[in-house]
């Protein structure tokens, strides 16, 4: 499915009754007092593809829509919320919030948690002295074709402060693979505005298929027996009886993962699940608002031509924002605001990138061309001198990275003779490969944390379809012993659809490797076959990158995976603006946002309304510039990108409602907050500049035909 299923609403023939939302109350006498045309009165009618629909209210005290009760004080507070035995959805929703949240944002005071952003934190950036909860009512439902095979996570929040008579929406796709509240920090910029939040987990979500125990999570991630669940499983992996009886045999105590395992591809239809959830957020708005019709049914009076949407969040959610906006043929979406967006370019985008005056060499690759790179040298780079005592480098088992290292030497993949210059050429090659230099202090704490395995294997399963039985290149997903051992998961299953993120390793479910010579093992801690070291299970890599150019099935059913996923650029001539980090190791800049914009650029001409902002100092992982005793650093070294994607939306929403212009593409250069690492000082207003206006010409980025040029 390419796009979305529209649900105007039915028309009934008959005068028009002109009512506010606010007058539904008193529809009875609206509808023989107030002035009548012609027009027929449009019905609000469910969009086909949802099903049955949940709503709760939430008085803001209590229990909110922001924080699930916890205010500004319990979402910084590092003791997570305390749940029962069994876990009640409640219970669930709160450590869903509470996780999604702390993982996005830096929720320390000196990392300008409480100053610049955070829920306490007005819409005008003004900080208060309450707790910041956000009253109002949240609807969640699936979408699905009655079968049950899909269930994509929709939600949506609507504030008490929404205007029905100034309705807008503001999409928080989930971002990664989260769970539906995986932008919840996108959507608390739209909460404070008053706007209606727009949320889908996009067919992706934490809550696995325990394959052993034969249980599943539903819609509110309490858990049940797959039979039991039947078609209201959020997910439940494609096995028959025989099927699961059999992989349960010969590979105990594994996992199937929604985004991995649901053999739909679920990223080429981000943006109609994006769609699907605005359209969503009409319909609930109009139960809530619409006059009451005689016969019960409610009056659809907020409809997008009177609606303002903002499409919006960040990483897979940024990029599915602006799928959304590419795919949007009926008026949805008036403008888009994201971050560090995940964009698939098509195969020749036929762009050119210049920074500094030089052309970039390798750019606009797809996120599985280079992450599958990055999952073959990254580990090798992190031994590096020119990268020593950067972050996580102490995490790293050094020595598996210098295995890793000769092993690619003895593959022909790295052509030096000792340790430290294999580490060098091996962080050369990703330079060479695309990623700036200022990646480079990144490079280590993504590898000691398994993010390129993790997102690597995870996309190969989804891009080709593959089954949870396929073990496809040798990998499975579940629980072990400390010596890396598959075993039962001991504790964390029932929490799991709100502490975990969709791409394991991660909530105690790991990555592993079945091909290891005598029996699986945790891929950390696996020996290559080829090679019979611990080098990161090469063996592994090398088969997931051989997915992109072989021939074989596999191969084959991922190429055409890939070619699905491409987005055109073409955002029709809306106003939008991309914020990214030009750090950024994970998603870098030079294979996403700068030949995106780019392309955009080609493919709309003068039509265009796209603005580039790259932030200098600020990288992916927020949530990382946090951990100032885990990962000391990262605070000294970078700044919020958070607060720019908020700016980002400050401007957009001045501009759809004021009319005042949208700032040109521009480099942001911030100032870190040095000092020494793991303390250091708070974040000052000198340290991230604004969004400028009329950026001067050294910060410039400009555009020439089919080039970017970006300033150093």
């Amino acid at each position: 499915m390419n796009r979305p299923l529209m649900t105007p609403g039915l028309k009934r023939p008959g005068p028009r009754v002109r009512v506010t939302a606010v007058a539904a109350a008193a529809s009875a006498l609206a509808l023989t007092g107030c002035a009548l045309d012609s027009d027929p009165i449009e019905v609000n009618v469910k969009p086909s593809y949802i099903g049955a629909v949940t709503t709760t209210r939430y008085d803001g005290s209590s229990d909110d829509l922001l924080t699930a009760g916890l205010g500004r004080s319990g979402l910084a507070s590092a003791t997570a919320p305390v749940v029962s035995a069994t876990p009640t959805a409640a219970e669930i929703r709160r450590l869903a919030i509470y996780s999604s949240y702390r993982a996005i944002v830096d929720t320390t005071t000196s990392g300008g948690y409480g100053m610049f952003y955070g829920p306490h934190v007005d819409a005008n950036g003004v900080a208060g002295s309450g707790e910041g909860r956000i009253a109002g009512l949240e609807a969640i439902a699936y979408s699905d074709d009655g079968t049950g095979a899909r269930n994509v996570t929709l939600m949506v929040q609507v504030p008490t402060t929404f205007n029905p008579t100034a309705p807008c929406i503001v999409t928080a796709t989930s971002s990664g693979s989260r769970g539906v509240y995986g932008a919840i920090s996108t959507g608390e910029w739209g909460l404070k505005r008053g706007c209606a939040v727009a949320y889908t987990d996009k067919g992706t979500g934490s809550a696995p298929h325990d394959l052993a125990g034969d249980t599943v999570a539903l819609i509110d991630g309490t858990r049940a027996v797959a039979a039991t669940a039947g078609s209201s499983a959020h997910f439940r992996a494609a096995l028959s009886t025989t099927d699961l009886a059999a992989f349960n045999v010969a590979t105990p105590n594994r996992f199937a993962f929604k985004h991995a395992h649901s053999q739909r591809n679920p990223e080429k239809d981000w943006g109609t699940f994006t769609l699907q959830a605005v359209e969503f957020a009409l319909w609930v708005i109009n139960q809530e608002y619409g006059a009451r019709l005689p016969d019960g049914a409610r009056e659809r009076a907020i409809t997008p031509a009177n609606t303002l949407v903002i499409a919006s969040s960040v990483s897979n959610g940024g990029g599915a924002a602006l799928a959304a906006a590419e795919l949007d043929r009926g008026g949805l979406i008036d403008g888009v605001a994201v971050a560090e967006p995940a964009v698939e370019l098509p195969a020749s985008p036929g762009v050119t990138i210049r920074r500094g005056g030089t052309a970039v060499t390798t750019m606009g690759k797809t996120l599985f061309d280079f992450t599958s790179y990055a999952n073959l040298y990254q580990s090798c780079a992190s031994q590096s001198a020119q990268v020593a005592g950067t972050p996580g480098g102490a995490f790293v088992v050094a020595a598996f990275a210098a295995n890793r290292c000769a092993s690619l030497k003895a593959k022909g993949l790295l052509a030096a003779e000792t340790l430290a210059e294999q580490a060098d050429e091996a962080l050369q090659k990703l330079r060479d490969y695309g990623w700036e230099a200022e990646s480079n202090p990144l490079h280590a704490s993504h590898a000691a944390f398994e993010v390129a395995p993790a997102v690597t294997v995870t996309f190969a399963n989804a891009l080709a379809r593959a089954s949870v039985k396929d073990h496809l290149c040798g990998y499975s997903y579940g629980a072990t012993t400390a010596a890396g051992v598959p075993t039962a998961l001991a504790a964390g299953l029932s929490t799991m659809a709100a502490t975990g993120n969709g791409v394991p390793p991660s909530a105690g479910v790991q990555l592993l490797n079945n091909l290891s010579p005598g029996a699986a093992l945790r891929d950390l801690f696996s020996f290559s076959p080829s090679t019979l070291k611990q080098d990161f299970n090469l063996d592994g890599a090398l088969c997931l990158r051989n997915l992109l150019a072989g021939g074989d099935a596999a191969a084959k059913a991922l190429q055409t995976g890939l070619d699905e996923t491409r987005r055109s650029a073409n955002l029709g001539g809306r106003p939008a603006i991309i914020v990214h980090g030009r750090s950024d190791a994970l998603l870098p800049v030079n294979h996403t946002s700068r030949p995106y914009t780019a392309l955009n650029k080609v493919v709309e001409g003068t039509a265009s309304k796209l603005s580039y902002v790259e932030v200098t100092n600020a990288q992916h992982f927020d949530g990382f510039i946090g951990l100032q005793a885990v990962l000391p650093g990262y605070d000294s070294r970078y700044v919020p990108l958070h607060l720019y994607l908020n700016r980002a939306l400050d401007a957009m929403w001045a501009h759809l409602k004021n009319g005042t212009a949208l700032p040109p593409s521009q480099v942001v250069r911030t100032l870190p907050r040095g000092g020494t690492p793991g303390a250091a000082p708070a974040l000052a207003a000198g340290n991230v500049p604004p969004i400028a206006g009329q950026p001067a010409a050294a910060d410039a980025i400009t555009f020439s035909g089919s080039a970017m040029n970006v300033p150093d």
